[in-house]
């Protein structure tokens, strides 16, 4: 068995901090966001705008808290492949606010949000091998971002002339 990384709490703040940096991003695209969500045709199945700020904020502490864990596997040595594709759909989250309300581009953020998901299933695998609770962490992030791809698609469509 691997020694666990040196510094393991400044590690924890470290992944912490880039998960909140990405959610930090993806705020500044969405600066706008509650009065543009208002104006958009969205299913009955659409949650509140107000809902979204709070299950981020849980899901960004799930995802830095389950990649802590994984980096405690060995470091970024031992767990590079993993550690590489958490870091990736980390990029992909950040993409999809400046794509839906930064750019206003639907098509895109659905594709991007698309491949979060396939990514994040990736992730997912990858953690697995290295701490089963570190992957079972992200099932509530997953569960999210597959309700919030049906709802990128749905309000899309509805809104051709907001949404490209």
């Amino acid at each position: 068995m691997r020694r666990p990384p040196k510094r393991p709490l400044l590690a924890l703040l470290g992944w912490l901090l880039l998960c909140f940096l990405v959610a930090a991003v993806g705020a500044t695209a969405s600066v706008s966001a509650s009065e543009f969500y208002a104006a958009l045709a969205k299913p009955s199945w659409a949650p509140p705008a107000g809902v979204f700020g709070p299950v981020w904020s849980v899901l960004y502490l799930l995802m830095g808290l389950s990649a802590w864990m994984v980096w405690r596997r060995g470091g970024w040595r031992a767990q590079r492949g993993a550690l590489q594709l958490f870091v990736l759909q980390l990029a992909l989250n950040g993409l999809w606010s400046w794509l839906f309300f930064g750019w206003r581009m639907g098509g895109p953020a659905f594709a991007d949000i698309v491949l979060l998901i396939a990514v994040l299933l990736a992730t997912m695998v990858g953690f697995w091998r290295a701490s089963r609770l570190a992957a079972l962490l992200l099932v509530p992030y997953l569960a999210w971002i597959s309700f919030a791809s049906a709802l990128n698609w749905a309000v899309w469509r509805a809104n051709p002339g907001l949404l490209g």
